[in-house]
């Protein structure tokens, strides 16, 4: 039986650094403040003529050049993004102009800091199912565009980039064992955008309101992801039988140091099980996973036959979780 297995990572930022010391001089905090609540030093801001597609597409041409498809030979392309360059068309369609992945169907999904193992669960489940063979999955963010500067307690958390990687359908023991997605819509108001869509839309009132940018209510959400990003880690280990101890690497959504570290002590995993950038990029959303990814795939943290949990949690809320057998 055919495994989607990943062939393929790439990632792209921008080159514009933001750092702890910058933010100084534009809200009232502090590099001490920032490091010791969020593990943050820096974050990576994109520029003047730069947007979601910009880096997606770096990432997908670097994902697609380590797995040798060209992109004529891509089935799909499903890009995750709550930042995307319009309302519609979808980034995915603009990605795939700018690949000439021509062949390739292309949509967009929104499940925020999820949103990229979202689409690895439906992408993994396609080509299980025989409907595509070769496929781009990429989550991609500019949260700087929406993110209220003026706001000392988020403003320092967000970070711009993009990751990707290619699926293929292969036979043998290798490639994603299992994916578990999970929503509850009951907590919508702890994370969100409340403007630019249809019941905000665009208008002076939502700009001197200052709606068009991330509201979040930070403590609850700590709880809460704590709590189900550990539930939807067990649940992958045991849909496959596995121990916490056969876990070679974890990656998690890189949004507070103090969750990796609570998550981390919680499954029992070492500072070597644990894969971290979070200092370097901040919080990217649905790009946090796969930059993450290719970094550990280029500098040798992951080896052939590793088995590698992927975990997240974001606004909807969703969580989701995806074990794989390198």
């Amino acid at each position: 039986m055919a495994h989607a297995r990943i062939t393929g990572t790439g990632s792209a930022v921008p080159d514009k650094v933001l750092t702890n010391s910058d933010l100084e001089k534009i809200v009232d905090t502090t590099d001490e403040w920032i490091t010791t609540r969020t593990g943050i030093k820096e974050r990576r801001i994109a520029s003047e003529g730069e947007f979601t597609s910009t880096f997606a597409t770096k990432a997908a041409e670097r994902a697609l050049e380590m797995a040798g498809v060209s992109p004529g030979e891509l089935d799909l392309i499903v890009v995750a993004t709550v930042t995307p360059d319009f309302p519609f068309p979808a980034t995915a369609c603009l990605i795939q102009n700018n690949l000439k992945a021509t062949r390739a169907a292309a949509f967009d999904i929104s499940a925020a800091c999820s949103g990229f193992l979202y689409g690895l669960s439906i992408v993994n489940s396609l080509i299980g199912a025989g409907s595509a063979a070769k496929a781009l999955v990429i989550g991609a963010e500019t949260l700087t565009r929406i993110t209220d500067w003026n706001d000392r307690n988020s403003c320092v958390l967000f970070g711009d980039g993009a990751g990707a990687v290619v699926l293929e359908a292969l036979s043998g023991d290798r490639g994603i064992l299992s994916t578990h997605i999970h929503s509850d819509g009951s907590y919508w108001e702890l994370l969100h955008q409340p403007a630019c869509g249809s019941r905000n839309p665009a208008d002076i009132r939502i700009l001197e309101e200052r709606l068009p940018f991330i509201k979040m209510q930070g403590n609850e959400v700590f709880k809460l992801a704590v709590r189900a990003m550990e539930d939807a880690a067990n649940e992958a280990l045991a849909a496959n039988g596995m121990a916490k101890s056969d876990i070679d690497l974890f990656i998690s959504h890189q949004a507070n140091l103090r969750i990796i570290d609570a998550i981390g002590k919680r499954l029992k995993l070492s500072g070597k099980q644990v894969y971290v950038n979070l200092e370097r990029y901040g919080n990217t959303s649905a790009a946090s996973i796969p930059i993450a990814l290719d970094e550990a795939n280029r500098t040798g943290r992951v080896k052939e036959r590793d088995i590698v949990l992927l975990d997240s949690f974001g606004g909807g809320l969703t969580w989701a979780s995806a074990l794989m057998r390198w």
